[in-house]
């Protein structure tokens, strides 16, 4: 399995996907989830260019602490940048099965879309329970990629680039099985929520078309797509959003969690 390499490009491709609206919600919908507090230490595993994490400093405040992990060098100085002058602010590499905290010295920790590209969920989980104190929350974000409907007036060729998009996962399908896993884990008060997020327009502002370029520079050469088609279906895809009829649809799920005191 070649999953996602986060070189600078692709940092680039990410960046601009977490600006779009969709993302924005999605990033309110785990913030209300976790209803970070002023005063706390909250985690982000697999932080990413650090979009949480600057919105964390503004809910823990000066007297809490945000900490952000993540294994790309590019995403941790782009976290680092985005969070730049706040001294409360931490990040360092780390494997989601490795988190270099201290036990049960967070209050509360998200982990979104991060758990699909780990090969060892459970490791990862009670990794999450260890830094947690006793009564801390957890918010566990990740998509159901089978899930996926997405118009194409080729559908094999959308299988086949899907298939190859797929390569970029560990786990596909990994919502169907979060819930018993973090119970495994020793978590309580396990609750689900489904998100939807669709859209019939290209707007550069919605998850779809702004997954395009992503998935376009990752299938190409990947399972039989050749660039040329990967190029192809890209370009598909906005000329279906010219004539109105692209359509895009996929469902994310929200896990939130305890760690029993």
């Amino acid at each position: 399995m070649s999953g996602l390499q986060f070189d600078d490009t692709a940092g680039q491709d990410l960046e601009a996907l977490y600006r779009t609206g969709d993302a924005v919600r999605r990033r309110r919908l785990v913030r209300r989830a976790l209803a970070a507090a002023p005063g706390e230490h909250v985690l982000d595993a697999g932080c990413g260019p650090g979009f949480f994490c600057a919105e964390l400093l503004g809910e823990v405040g000066p007297g809490g602490q945000v900490s952000g992990t993540d294994l790309s060098p590019q995403m941790l100085a782009l976290a680092e940048r985005r969070c730049a002058g706040h001294e409360n602010a931490t990040f360092r590499p780390a494997d989601a099965t490795e988190l270099p905290l201290v036990d049960a010295t967070v209050d509360a920790a998200i982990c979104v879309q991060v758990l699909e590209y780990v090969p060892q969920v459970h490791a990862a989980l009670s990794e999450l329970r260890r830094v947690l104190r006793p009564g801390g929350r957890v918010v566990v974000w990740d998509i159901d990629w089978a899930t996926l409907s997405w118009y194409s007036e080729d559908p094999a060729r959308m299988r086949r680039v899907l298939d190859a998009w797929d390569e970029h996962l560990v786990h596909r399908t990994l919502p169907r099985t979060l819930g018993p896993a973090l119970r495994s884990a020793g978590f309580a008060d396990v609750a689900m929520q489904a998100h939807v997020f669709a859209t019939s327009s290209f707007d550069p502002d919605t998850y779809g078309a702004a997954s395009v370029p992503l998935v376009r520079r990752f299938v190409a050469g990947r399972s039989g797509v050749s660039p040329a088609e990967a190029e192809a279906w890209a370009d598909e895809q906005r000329a279906l959003g010219d004539r109105g009829e692209y359509f895009f649809s996929i469902t994310q799920f929200c896990f939130t969690a305890t760690r029993p005191v």
